[in-house]
C-alpha cells in the first residue's frame, strides 16, 4: 500500500508518500480500501501537533475517509468484505488503505456515493450533536451560524432548517453567502464587510441569536456573544480562526447565557447508544434530501499537499475530497 506519512509533526509539508506494507487486521478489526478522504480543519492541527488527539508518529493523517472492507479479524461481526463503510478514523485515511478497530466503522446509507460518505460522518455527527443535543435547539429558535460556508458550517445551516429553526448565516465573503442563501439560510451576513452586532440586532428585532453555532473562535467570539438572546446557547466547536478567545463570563450571568462545549468525538465514545440514535437521524435526512454535502471539488489523493494549502488559504466552500487513482 502507500500512504502520506507523517514521521515528525511539525507542519504538512513534512508530509511524505511512502510505500509500507499491507497491514493484516488483527482481532477486532477490520482493514478497508480507501476510496475517498476528506480534509478537515482537525487534519492540519494534527499535523502540527496542535489538536487534542495527538497520535504517535509515524502516523497517516486524514480522520474521515469512505471505502470497502477488504478483510476482517477474529472476533468482528458488525461488518464483512464488501460492505461500504464510512469511518471515524482518527487517522489512516490519506493512504490506499487502513487497519481500524471494526466499531469505528459504519455503514453507508443506500445510495451514498464515496465522495459523500467521506464528506458526511465527522461534520453531520458534529453538527447534529452541536446544535440537538447540546444546543436544544427548537422549531422555530433563531441560529446564527459562524464560518457558514465551510464544511461544519453548511451542515449547520442544513441541520438547522431541517430542525424548523431560522438561520442567519455569517461568512466573509458575498460569493460564500451567496451559497449560504441557497442551500437554506434566511439571512446572511458578510463579517468582512458588516458590523456583526449592527447586522445582528437589525435581522433579530433587537433579540439576538438563540443559538450561536461557533467553529471558528478568535476576534468574532465576543461581539457575537454579546449579542446573544437571553437564555442564549454559545456552541463552541473549533478555532479556525487561530484564536482561542477569552470572554468576558460577566457577559453569561447579564445574558442568562450558556457556553456549551461540543466535543463529537468523546461523545462518540462515551455515548455509543446516542450516537447510534443520531445516525438513523442523518441517514433518514440524507435519503429525504434534507441535508447533502456541500462539495468544494475533488482532488487526486496525490495533490494532498495542494489540498492542505487551498484549506490553509480558507479557499475551501464546503468540503474537499480527496480520491484515490
Amino acid at each position: 500500500m502507500h500512504a502520506w506519512i507523517c514521521h515528525n509533526p511539525t507542519g504538512t509539508d513534512a508530509l511524505q508518500w511512502e510505500e509500507v506494507p499491507t497491514p493484516e487486521p488483527g482481532a477486532g478489526q477490520a482493514r478497508v480500501a480507501v476510496k475517498a478522504s476528506s480534509l478537515n480543519f482537525p487534519d492540519i492541527l494534527i499535523c502540527q501537533n496542535k489538536y487534542q488527539f495527538k497520535p504517535t508518529p509515524p502516523f497517516v493523517p486524514g480522520s474521515e475517509y469512505a471505502g470497502v472492507v477488504e478483510a476482517v479479524g477474529d472476533g468482528v461481526a458488525n461488518v464483512k468484505p464488501g460492505d461500504r463503510v464510512m469511518v471515524i478514523g482518527g487517522t489512516g485515511g490519506f493512504g490506499t488503505h487502513a487497519v481500524v478497530p471494526a466499531e469505528k466503522l459504519v455503514p453507508m446509507p443506500a445510495g451514498m456515493s464515496f465522495e459523500h460518505g467521506a464528506a458526511f460522518l465527522m461534520t453531520y455527527g458534529t453538527t447534529q450533536h452541536a446544535l440537538l443535543d447540546r444546543g436544544q435547539l427548537k422549531a422555530g429558535e433563531t441560529v446564527l451560524v459562524l464560518g457558514a460556508a465551510g464544511g461544519v458550517g453548511t451542515a449547520a445551516v442544513q441541520i438547522a432548517k431541517a430542525a424548523g429553526a431560522r438561520v442567519i448565516a455569517a461568512a466573509s465573503t458575498d460569493a460564500k453567502c451567496a451559497l449560504c442563501k441557497e442551500i437554506g439560510a434566511d439571512a446572511t451576513i458578510n463579517y468582512s464587510t458588516e458590523n456583526i452586532r449592527d447586522a445582528l440586532k437589525a435581522l433579530t428585532g433587537g433579540k439576538g441569536p438563540d443559538v450561536v453555532y461557533d467553529p471558528v473562535g478568535g476576534d468574532l467570539a465576543e461581539p457575537v456573544f454579546r449579542s446573544i438572546a437571553w437564555r442564549g446557547r454559545y456552541l463552541v466547536v473549533g478555532f479556525a480562526g487561530g484564536g482561542i478567545p477569552a470572554l468576558p463570563l460577566n457577559l453569561s450571568l447579564l445574558k442568562g447565557a450558556a457556553i456549551v462545549g461540543v466535543f463529537w468525538g468523546d461523545f462518540v465514545r462515551r455515548e455509543p447508544q446516542a450516537f447510534q440514535r443520531d445516525l438513523q437521524q442523518l441517514a433518514q435526512w440524507y435519503a429525504e434530501g434534507k441535508v447533502t454535502p456541500v462539495m468544494d471539488k475533488t482532488m487526486p489523493l496525490a495533490d494532498l499537499h495542494a489540498a492542505y494549502a487551498r484549506m490553509g488559504a480558507r479557499q475551501v466552500v464546503g468540503k474537499l475530497v480527496l480520491l484515490q487513482p
